[in-house]
């Protein structure tokens, strides 16, 4: 994997200019790799041999406090001294200063070993960065320093159990805590009721404080929430409340497990129902639970985009790590087990049709098989190709932040348009990549004598959280495509055109050259269709299909963008793979989304 990451970070990317940029001006290609051998050394020693203990050792409560396995807190523990909890932050706040390119890169390695002990960190750095974007002095230094430092660590509290990716039907409340509320040096204060379901990380004892960032509505002046997103609020709930210099008053907010979620995978991470308010744990004579607000009122959906977004770049990056650590299993498997003999040639040169195989002649490694070939070589271009996708968006936040006016706003464009895709691609058809690895390991593949199952079941996770493959779609059609009047995909045409003239002058890509355009001119045409009608219903009933078809033009624009930048025969044959078994799908998804197929939309319940 390591020279995959080289590869792209060098010689695609061109990290090493970075340095040139004040923000980056401590750092050369030495530290970078620096970074890289660190965190690669962390992930192999305390993250990868612990990985199906914490899937067999399940989280359990008894009653007081969570347990998990040691070997998570001592993950957890080398992950914070690293100091990547706050890699990209500033110097100021004991940060590195690294681009996010080199931040997600080396934050692979960690999500390869073993996911489930990865997502505390992944949530709490999502967190911390939020409060460094939206919240106050006060707020950055007592709770954002300390989830830095991996004092404590941190949640987002978004689902509810009647409201999952519904959030404007979210029914927590928040009610000013006293006449002197807006006061509060950690912030104004409130007092939160109701309840967070899937809280990924909710209830640990790994840190001494967890801080949740819950997203609740502030009754109006006649009592009632304003109805939809615009009456969310965000606020800061930490499990043990704090004085304004961070330190624990040795009060419990009432803020209570509920219950533990027993899942199919990501079974490490511990994932809970919260009760806020309920009592269990009177703050000061009183119920509910102690929070503070992080930004104005009904502002909340915004604040918490900035850890939603990056959190989605994070699945994706995860779901690829997880496509590409079952491509490895399933490549060392195919190379070393012995099976089946190649067919022969009959009399003057012809195949043979029927029983053209020498059974005196010793088995082949299945790595012979062409079927075993094609399924390998669609993990590579799932895998691989997702990466790219993944390293391609970081590389976006770095222009986005550093990068001269012009760049920076193209940046920004970008990512809208592609975050969609960076969550949910890698998401779907990694989880194909690992169905795929169990194939070729066949009836041992399905056992949990080999890992691959379980990159499976901790795979399929990622299609749902952090907003549901339904969402992602809608969010891609019916806003992120034509904002602006389409000014990101656009921006995005003009990227992939540009790819298409410099491979349409060399000769083996020719060919692949004008496929892209086809594909290309396809998505741009399928867009207009969808939207004829002027009637979002109409226009959106097939948005996964579209999402889906959007995704794969991306992959083959990053895939060829990738064999124009390297002669690796395998990297090429990936391209080649991608562009015959998989690009030619989007006629199908198009197809549906161009003629606004409304089949999905009027069936009737009692039909099923």
């Amino acid at each position: 994997m390591r020279k995959t990451l080289d590869f792209l970070l060098d010689d695609w990317l061109g990290v090493q200019a970075l340095p040139q940029r004040e923000r980056f001006a401590e750092h050369s290609a030495e530290t970078f790799a620096g970074v890289l051998d660190t965190c690669e050394r962390i992930a192999r020693e305390k993250f990868a041999p612990f990985n199906r203990l914490v899937d067999t050792e399940e989280p359990h409560f008894d009653g007081q406090r969570v347990h998990l396995p040691q070997a998570t807190h001592d993950a957890c523990k080398a992950y914070a001294e690293s100091g990547m909890l706050a890699a990209a932050q500033g110097a100021e706040v004991g940060g590195m200063q690294l681009p996010c390119v080199i931040e997600m890169a080396a934050n692979a390695f960690f999500y390869k070993a073993s996911i489930a002990m990865g997502g505390y960190a992944m949530l709490t750095k999502g967190n911390a960065n939020l409060l460094m974007a939206h919240g106050t002095p006060a707020q950055r230094e007592v709770f954002a320093a300390n989830e830095f430092s991996g004092r404590w660590f941190g949640t987002m509290c978004l689902s509810e159990p009647q409201a999952g990716s519904s959030l404007s039907d979210v029914a927590t409340r928040a009610t000013p805590d006293g006449d002197d509320f807006e006061s509060d040096p950690l912030g104004p204060r409130y007092r939160l009721r109701g309840n967070k379901m899937w809280i990924s990380a909710g209830e640990h004892e790994i840190t001494e404080n967890i801080v949740h960032l819950v997203l609740a509505k502030i009754p109006g002046p006649d009592g009632k929430p304003l109805p939809g997103t615009k009456g969310i609020s965000l606020f800061i709930v930490p499990k043990h409340l704090v004085d304004a210099q961070g330190r624990l008053t040795g009060e419990r907010n009432d803020v209570a497990l509920a219950g533990l979620n027993h899942k199919l995978g990501y079974r490490g991470t511990t994932n809970t129902l919260l009760n806020f308010g309920e009592g269990k744990f009177p703050v000061r004579g009183a119920a509910g639970a102690i929070g503070y607000r992080v930004g104005a009122p009904g502002q909340g959906l915004r604040c918490m985009f900035h850890m939603m977004n990056e959190a989605r770049i994070g699945v994706g990056l995860g779901a690829v790590m997880l496509g590409l650590a079952g491509y490895e299993a399933s490549l060392d498997y195919a190379r070393t087990r012995l099976q089946g003999r190649l067919w022969t040639t009959g009399l003057q040169g012809r195949p043979v049709t029927a029983g053209g195989k020498d059974s005196a002649a010793p088995p082949v490694p299945i790595i012979q098989h062409a079927d075993v070939k094609r399924m390998l070589l669609a993990q590579k271009a799932y895998g691989e190709g997702g990466l790219a996708l993944a390293l391609y968006c970081a590389r976006l936040v770095d222009e986005q932040h550093t990068g001269e006016a012009a760049a920076a706003a193209e940046a920004t464009l970008l990512l809208e348009v592609l975050t969609p895709i960076a969550k949910s691609w890698p998401s779907e058809w990694c989880l194909e990549a690992n169905s795929l690895a169990i194939q070729i390991l066949g009836g041992y593949g399905y056992t949990r004598d080999f890992p691959v199952e379980q990159y499976w079941r901790d795979q399929r996770l990622n299609m749902i959280h952090e907003g549901t493959h339904g969402i992602q779609g809608l969010d891609l059609l019916g806003r992120k495509v034509v904002m602006d009047g389409g000014a990101g995909l656009k921006l995005l045409a003009t990227r992939v055109n540009a790819t298409i003239e410099r491979a349409a002058q060399a000769e083996p890509f020719a060919q692949r050259a004008t496929e892209l355009a086809g594909a290309l001119q396809k998505l741009g045409a399928a867009t207009k269709a969808a939207w004829a009608s002027g009637e979002p219903e109409a226009a959106l009933a097939n948005a996964t299909p579209y999402l889906q078809a959007f995704g794969h033009v991306v992959l083959a624009w990053l895939w060829l963008d990738l064999a124009l930048a390297s002669a690796d025969p395998g990297r090429r044959a990936a391209m080649r793979y991608f562009f015959a078994y998989e690009l030619p799908r989007i006629d199908a998804w198009l197809g549906v989304v161009a003629s606004r197929e409304s089949v999905c939309r009027e069936m009737h319940d009692e039909w099923f």
